[in-house]
Order: C-alpha cells, then structure tokens, then sequence
C-alpha cells in the first residue's frame, strides 16, 4: 500500500538526494580526479576517452536538474546509461563500494528507476510525464 500523503515527500527525498550524488561525482571528476585523469580511467577500463567531458557535463546538469524537479524522469532516465556503464566498470571489482565494486551504483540504478517510474515528487519546478518508451511497459489500470 502507498500511503498518499507521503510519498510525494518520499520521492522528493530520493530525487534530491540522486541529484546530489549526481552533482558531488561530477564535480569530483573536476576537482580531485581532473577531466585528464577521468579521461585516463575510461581508457584504462576500455571506455573511449573522449566521452569524459560529456559525462561530468551530464552529471553535474542532470544533478542539478533532479535537485530542482525540472523533467526529472527524463533526467533520471538520460543518465540511466552512464550508472549502467559504471556498474560494469565496477562489477569486476565485486559487491563490496569501499573496494570499488558495484552495489553502491545498483543502489544508484534502483533509485534511478524508481524516478522515472514513479515520478518527481513534491516540489518539484517542471513534472514530466512517464516516457513514452517506459510507459508501453508499464502495465495499464484495468
């Protein structure tokens, strides 16, 4: 059961706190890695350099965004792909994050999905419907 005075303040929790995560790994690629040394780790794990600056860009706009409610599902659902990418970054490493394995980007990738599924939340600047590609597999009220 969902209780309906809450879970707008539920969702609006998790979408702020995704944002956040969104924005402190964007700008920790930035600021302590460097755009250099991320470009150089994408290598290393066999991911092209060149997609560096359009990852820090995605996740420190798309962090943003999620903060502020702004298409939010959309948001969640752009950056989808760059979680997947990292959980395979990071599967090799196994479950435990402290060691550099995944279950931290998991986590990441269930609170993404739980966005664009269940939308933005309480205060949010600019609702998106759910999009088109995930509706068709939503299952519909009889």
């Amino acid at each position: 059961m969902t209780d309906d005075r809450t879970a707008p303040l539920g969702l609006f929790t998790l979408r702020v706190a995704l944002g956040v995560m969104y924005v402190a790994h964007g700008l920790l690629k930035v600021l302590v890695f460097t755009p250099t040394g991320f470009a150089g780790f994408l290598a290393k794990t066999g991911n092209p350099e060149f997609l560096a600056w359009p990852i820090i860009v995605a996740e420190i706009a798309g962090g943003v965004a999620l903060i502020l409610g702004v298409y939010s599902r959309h948001v969640a659902a752009v950056l989808l792909p760059i979680l997947i990418g990292a959980f395979f970054v990071h599967l090799p490493a196994g479950w435990q994050a402290g060691q550099g394995g995944w279950e931290y980007v998991a986590f990441l990738i269930a609170a993404s999905l739980t966005v664009i599924l269940s939308g933005e939340g309480a205060y949010a600047l600019k609702r998106a419907e759910l999009p088109g590609f995930v509706s068709r597999l939503v299952p519909q009220p009889a």
